[in-house]
């Protein structure tokens, strides 16, 4: 059995922290620093991990068993490169309960759905009201079969300013079973990461501002529609010359705590937005996703993947 280098450490802003995760629990780093900039893992059903290289425009695969390697190069755009495009991979992913997985592509500026046993590819949405999307960064479904995913500008080098740029917002946008695209709100700067309550009718969508590092959560009715908003929390306090990370990936468990990645690490709230405890690699987290049994958080940490085991289980993991 491999034995993995030991980083960063575990920070606990509560006791009921101890329940969340064992305070001798090792954080384990289980690659090299090989990748630009580590993003959006997902726990496939067949027993492995998925997660993406968005500079580098490529998609890794890791298990215990077999390692790391390349699962596809390119994993987004895959023409010639585009004057104005900082990341030409895909981003975010999420293992939907049949076992496909959606991709949030920036370099494609779409969302689509992948097949990981062929790696085939279907596209539900490039557009809104007849404009492309910037970068679709993250992705998630919910137990309707509708999808959620943010669409921040990061995918540009000039962001805000790139004449790339279609939409006129930086929004949360809903894909209906029929493909029918919605926007669910423009009011953030940088949306980013998003993850439902284990109801289904909260969103959890993270700030990544950092003049205002928040995460907000949405309260949805049964069409997807929002029927209420409030900040969920704040990271402000947190942010400090020498911390890295900003609010970013998002997971929840069976019970309803949120695993946000942010300043300093992976925080760990429960439903009211109370910070229990931080799960530290030494380095800013892009994204987090529960995986193994649904009791193991992998995280991808800026250059390599890290894991840490758990004492409750992820959405998804249930059964």
């Amino acid at each position: 059995m491999t034995t993995f280098e030991t980083v960063g450490q575990l920070t606990s802003f509560d006791p009921a922290f101890a329940d969340v995760v064992d305070p001798a629990a090792r954080v384990e780093k289980l690659t090299g620093d090989e990748f630009s900039w580590s993003e959006g893992p997902t726990w496939v059903k067949a027993g492995f991990l998925l997660f993406n290289d968005p500079p580098e425009n490529r998609m890794f695969r890791w298990s215990e068993a077999d390692g790391l390697s390349v699962f596809l190069d390119p994993s987004g755009h895959a023409g010639a490169p585009i004057e104005g495009v900082r990341e030409a991979g895909a981003n975010g992913l999420y293992t939907e309960a049949a076992g496909t997985v959606l991709v949030a592509d920036s370099g494609n500026r779409l969302v689509a759905r992948m097949d990981p046993a062929d790696k085939s590819r279907t596209t539900l949405a490039e557009r809104y009201d007849g404009k492309r999307f910037s970068s679709p960064n993250d992705v998630v479904a919910r137990g309707d079969g509708s999808v959620f995913f943010t669409d921040p500008p990061y995918g540009f080098r000039e962001f805000d300013e790139s004449s790339l740029k279609e939409q006129p917002v930086n929004g949360i946008y809903r894909i209906d079973a029929d493909g029918t695209v919605h926007l669910v709100d423009d009011s953030l700067n940088r949306p980013n990461g998003l993850a439902f309550s284990p109801d289904g009718n909260t969103l959890y969508v993270a700030n990544s501002d950092d003049k205002r590092p928040i995460w907000m959560a949405y309260t949805l009715d049964a069409a997807g529609d929002v029927t209420g908003s409030r900040v969920f929390a704040d990271a402000t306090d947190l942010m400090d010359e020498g911390v890295h990370g900003l609010p970013d990936g998002l997971a929840v468990s069976t019970g309803g705590l949120v695993f946000a990645t942010g300043p300093g690490g992976v925080l760990v709230m429960n439903a009211e937005g109370k910070r229990l405890g931080r799960i530290e690699t030494g380095s800013a987290i892009a994204n987090c996703a529960f995986g193994d049994d649904g009791k193991t958080l992998y995280m991808t940490s800026h250059k390599f993947l890290a894991r840490v085991p758990l004492k409750v289980a992820g959405l998804g993991f249930q059964n």
